[in-house]
């Protein structure tokens, strides 16, 4: 035991941190039915990564930060611009455009890069098991400053997610308030993809939100759930990676499949019989 959390512990708590502002983040995701739009501005901030590292700069210094940064806020502009009041192409179809650009064209560079291939690698899972106590602490620091912006702007943010037409009617700026939304998610993810991977990102912003769909349509609950959900995965799936020795982040996002398809058996399984 005295070994397992000697190993895992500082990763578990990572997940945690990831954990307490992706849910909330992820249920404005799923409720404006943009689904994929995380994994997009997650890709986004990993070709920035590449493009920094590829420029000389170390994989995990300042100035490729700044390039990730700079690349998801370029997909905030992106995603603010194309809601429109009357969708001739559905934004979902320009996010899965964005997303398979960006991975397409990070592959590319990566091809002919020295260890392209552990590059690669890296950002798609993460490096989650060498999160050290400073790290945890850091993006707790970090998500707490965010998470407050968020608090203070929750009402706006939530109508705008689950009815843009009564913002209108209210006056407000939609494109501003949809800019701000993404550039705050955007940075983030940024930091987020540099921590778990881009995998391990998209399903703790989506998996906990759908799994608690299931069971609430109120907002506040699902958060709770969620949040339950997210913490229950996180324990399992760095044990099981512990145990048997497989890469953290990619058990994480399995184990997270994993648990999100026995719910939905048993769900379905308990609607027949009482319906």
């Amino acid at each position: 035991m005295k070994e397992f959390l000697n190993v895992m512990a500082w990763p578990f708590f990572a997940c945690l941190v990831l954990v307490g502002i992706h849910v909330y983040l992820g249920l404005h995701i799923l409720t404006r039915v943009v689904i994929f739009v995380d994994l997009s501005i997650a890709q986004l901030a990993a070709l920035g990564t590449t493009i920094g590292y590829l420029s000389g700069f170390a994989f995990d210094s300042f100035e490729t930060y700044l390039f990730s940064l700079g690349f998801t806020l370029l997909g905030a502009i992106a995603f603010s611009l194309t809601r429109f009041r009357r969708e001739t192409i559905p934004q979902e179809a320009i996010v899965g455009i964005i997303y398979v650009v960006a991975s397409s064209f990070m592959i590319l560079l990566l091809d002919k890069a020295p260890h392209g291939a552990e590059h690669t690698k890296a950002l798609l899972v993460g490096q989650i098991l060498w999160t050290t106590g400073r790290d945890v602490l850091k993006t707790a620091l970090i998500y707490g400053i965010v998470g407050i912006l968020f608090f203070i702007f929750h009402s706006r943010f939530q109508t705008i997610s689950e009815s843009p037409e009564l913002a209108r009617e209210k006056g407000w700026s939609i494109l501003f308030w949809d800019f701000l939304f993404y550039s705050l998610f955007g940075f983030i993810v940024t930091h987020s993809v540099r921590i778990a991977g881009v995998l391990l990102v998209f399903s703790f912003l989506i998996v906990p939100g759908v799994f608690s769909s299931l069971f609430s349509s109120q907002w506040r609950t699902r958060l709770f759930i969620g949040w339950g959900m997210g913490t229950f995965v996180s324990m399992l799936g760095v044990s099981i990676s512990y145990i048997f020795d497989l890469p953290t982040g990619a058990t994480v996002v399995t184990t997270f499949g994993f648990v999100l398809f026995l719910s939905g058996i048993i769900y379905a399984i308990v609607n027949r019989k009482f319906s």
